[in-house]
Formats: C-alpha cells, sequence, structure tokens
C-alpha cells in the first residue's frame, strides 16, 4: 500500500465501521477501514448476527417439519438432521456476505487496510500486520468502531470445544445431550433455542431472577412459560462458581444468589453468555489520552467526539444497547457529522429482538421504566389467539403491547411477542420516530389478514376499542 494519507480512517469492519466508512465515501471523503480479521464484517457477520440467523432459521425449519406441519396436512416420514450440511449454508451465507461487502468497498474506492489498528501521536493511525511491520496512517479524522468480546466469568476457561462462548456454539459438531447455558440474554436464549430444536437437553442458568434483562417485564413472564412448554429448564438466581472438565463433559458448580445449598450441574457442552464487553485491547487509547467510563467504553459526546481532537467512536465500544443496528446508525451519523452535516441518532427509537420462537421485539420504554419515571401513561394490549392469520399459521402464541401517554396518547413504547415480532416492530419503530399517537396507529389501515393487524388491535385497545376482543 503506497498511500498513507486519508480523510477518514476506520478502526474496525463491523456494522458500525464498514458503514461509517461506506457513507464517508458517499461524501467524497478519501478513506480507508483498518480490520484484523481475515475477513470484513467484524463480530456480527462472521461469528454473530448472521450466522446465528441461518442456524436458526434452519433449526426452526426442522422442528417446524418435525411437529407442526402434521397440523397442516403435512405429513413427513423419517425426518432426518443432515448437521455439516446445514452447517454449510451458514458458512456460504457469511462468505457470501462477506465478499459483499468487500465488493461494496471496491465500488466506493474505499482502501482496505489488513492488520491491528492504533492510536498513535495526533492525527496518525499505526497500523501492525502479522509479521510486525508497521505502517503509519495520516487521517484528518479517526473513527473507533471495533466492537465488543465475550465477556468471561472468573475461574471458567474458554476452549470452544467443552466450554464455548458463542463463537462455539454456532460450530458445534454434533448436537450436544445436554446443552448448559450461562445467561439468559438474547445471545443465550438464541443458542439455546437451535440446539434444543435440534434435539438438546437445555438447561438455562442465570444470575438474576428473570430472563431478557431490559425488556417488558410481562413479556419476560410469558416468554418464558412458552419456552418451558419448549422443553427449556431454567434456574433463576443462581450464580455459575466454577466448572470442570470431567470424562462425560463439564461439571458446573452452582448456588443461589441469595445463599444456600451448592449444587453440581453435569453437562455436555456449557455455553458462557454473560454478555459482551468493549473491544479496545491495543488501541492504545491511555497513550492517547482517550477517557473511558468505569466499564471501559470510551467516552464520547453528542457528535460521537471523544476528548481528543478528531477521533470519534461508535458502536459497541460506546454507551448505549450492542445492536449491530445502533452500530449501523452511529457510523451513518459520524459520517455526515465529520462531513459537515447535521445528524443524529434517535436512540428512543432503536429495536431490541430476540429471534427465538416465538420471537420477542421491543422499541421505546417498558412499564417498569415508565412507573419508575413517574410518566402516567395508558397500555392496551391484543393476543395472536385472535388474529386471523395467526390462526391459519397456527402461531398463536403472544401478544402485542403499546403504551402510551396518559395526555398526550404519544406513543412511548411497543412490545410485541410473537411470529415475525422482528418485521412488525419496524411499523412502531417508525411510529415513534415521527412522534405518532396511538390513535395514529390505530386509524391506519392494515391489509387483511396480516399480523400487523394485532399492533392496530392493541392501538385501538388504548382506547379500549379493540374490535376482535
Amino acid at each position: 500500500m503506497s498511500e498513507t494519507n486519508f480523510d477518514v480512517v476506520v478502526i474496525g469492519s463491523g456494522p458500525g465501521g464498514y458503514v461509517a466508512a461506506i457513507r464517508a465515501a458517499q461524501l467524497g471523503l478519501k478513506t480507508a477501514c483498518v480490520e484484523k480479521d481475515p475477513t470484513l464484517g467484524g463480530t456480527c457477520l462472521n461469528v454473530g448476527c448472521i450466522p446465528s440467523k441461518a442456524l436458526l432459521q434452519a433449526s426452526e425449519e426442522y422442528a417446524h417439519a418435525g411437529k407442526a406441519l402434521k397440523r397442516h396436512g403435512v405429513m413427513i416420514e423419517n425426518l432426518q438432521l443432515d448437521l455439516p450440511t446445514m452447517m454449510g449454508h451458514k458458512d456460504k451465507v457469511v462468505g457470501d456476505l462477506t465478499k459483499g461487502i468487500a465488493h461494496l468497498f471496491q465500488k466506493n474506492d474505499i482502501t482496505h487496510i489488513a492488520g491491528w489498528g492504533a492510536l498513535g501521536a495526533t492525527g496518525e493511525v499505526i497500523v501492525s500486520d502479522d509479521g510486525g511491520a508497521k505502517t503509519v496512517l495520516n487521517a484528518k479524522a479517526t473513527i473507533i468502531a471495533t466492537g465488543s468480546a465475550s465477556a468471561n466469568l472468573p475461574g471458567i476457561e474458554i476452549d470452544e470445544k467443552h466450554i464455548v462462548s458463542s463463537t462455539g456454539a454456532l460450530a458445534l459438531s454434533e448436537v450436544p445431550g445436554h446443552l448448559a447455558v450461562i445467561g439468559a440474554g438474547y445471545i443465550g436464549l438464541e443458542m439455546a433455542s437451535v440446539w434444543g430444536r435440534l434435539g438438546a437437553k437445555i438447561t438455562v442458568i442465570e444470575f438474576l431472577d428473570r430472563i431478557v434483562p431490559g425488556m417488558d417485564g410481562e413479556l419476560a413472564t410469558q416468554f418464558q412459560k412458552m419456552l418451558r412448554r419448549q422443553k427449556m429448564k431454567f434456574k433463576l438466581s443462581t450464580k455459575v462458581t466454577g466448572a470442570e472438565l470431567t470424562n462425560n463433559g463439564v461439571a458446573l458448580a452452582m448456588e443461589p444468589v441469595d445463599g444456600g445449598a451448592a449444587e453440581t450441574l453435569e453437562a455436555d457442552v456449557v455455553l458462557v453468555a454473560v454478555g459482551r464487553k468493549p473491544y479496545t485491547e491495543g488501541l492504545g487509547l491511555e497513550q492517547a489520552g482517550i477517557a473511558t467510563d468505569g466499564g471501559g467504553r470510551i467516552e464520547v459526546g453528542d457528535h460521537f467526539e471523544t476528548n481528543v481532537a478528531c477521533v470519534y467512536a461508535i458502536g459497541d465500544v460506546i454507551a448505549g444497547p450492542m445492536l449491530a443496528h445502533k452500530a449501523e446508525d452511529e457510523g451513518v451519523a459520524v459520517a455526515e457529522i465529520i462531513a459537515g452535516q447535521k445528524s443524529h441518532v434517535n436512540y428512543a427509537a432503536i429495536p431490541g429482538v430476540v429471534y427465538t420462537q416465538p420471537e420477542l421485539a421491543s422499541v421505546g420504554q417498558t412499564e417498569e421504566q415508565l412507573r419508575e419515571a413517574g410518566i402516567d401513561y395508558t397500555a392496551g394490549s391484543f393476543p395472536f389467539m385472535a388474529n386471523g392469520r395467526a390462526r391459519a399459521m397456527s402461531a398463536t402464541d403472544g401478544f402485542v403491547k403499546v403504551l402510551a401517554d396518559a395526555s398526550s396518547d404519544r406513543i412511548l413504547g411497543v412490545h410485541i411477542m410473537g411470529a415475525d415480532a422482528g418485521t412488525i416492530i419496524a411499523e412502531a419503530v417508525l411510529a415513534i420516530e415521527l412522534g405518532a399517537s396511538a390513535e395514529d396507529l390505530a386509524r391506519t389501515c392494515h391489509a387483511h389478514p396480516t399480523l400487523n393487524e394485532a399492533l392496530k388491535e392493541a392501538a385501538l385497545d388504548v382506547d379500549e376499542r379493540a374490535i376482535h376482543v
């Protein structure tokens, strides 16, 4: 590489980084993106969002074929699981999409630099390759978008064979007899769903007294009941104190959070899914004087600027939910800000989705948050059991809840458990983004029969006038 002078240098090519690079290039800024891994796309594309969804879809199809299709008069004999083919499909999806990003870089004249990026002197990014050679890039603006890494528990060593992170859980060579999952958040429950559908016994261990922390409490309670019907077992308010490899797998030492007798759980494979931590290793933050908070996240202002001039940060390395789409929106915004435009991210309108069956989707505030903030609100809900399309699909589990300001009727939050919740929530996100009221949503004509009608009915129920209940 001969060129070392750029308007923008992005460190990291995950959803935030590659989107920031593309948007910066679109705006006429000479842009480079530094990536330490062999392929572009970051954790989400390579070992996160995309491969997990490929396996979730495949395992759902398998479970559907084995159980649910009989209700529709479709009989399948001698159903078999071909795990290598399933894994091959996952890998092909990932490979095709990483090549797609490389094509987009080429199309937008973005320089891809392989190596480890770190901050140097003012306006410099130092790139180290695998051989130890260093290249100094001069950047008018630097964007840190290095994402996050799996968090671990003290005393538990991940070997990606018997004790695995989400990365290892996406690459198991066989269905475990018993999978123990430490952590009842998004990642843990999605991976539990994959391997549970394929035949594994599942035990989920959670330190807190509930699953999916941060989601609406009523939704979480009903969601846990649904998962129990799928044979998932839960041990809540339980902490794992150790793990020991045995001849048969792993022995987990556990005890109640509030005190009590210790116990041991035997499992073939243990998945550690206790959250993620900002990936800032080797970035030279301390030497550069970049301020971080107590959790190791980079502190930024309203325009994603750090305390060091011309250095910005987005995505999982800053505060907020560690979600790919949040990072993407920040990537667009920071590129536009660097280019002199006005841009922002509305953090009140960022959805969260758990891609289990049924799906869980949420945007805006929960009832717990509204009560804590002292906000007077009204609530409407509607069950999928009363939705015609859901009945036709045999997908009647779940409901939609709409929360609106008691005085203005402005939508404050929407929470969905049910089929295609991750798709339905987009309408609610748009409603919050545009400042719509529950009445606006209720008066919007929805095609019939669709699952989305449940959202309209929930909005009608805010004023206690739902039609089909």
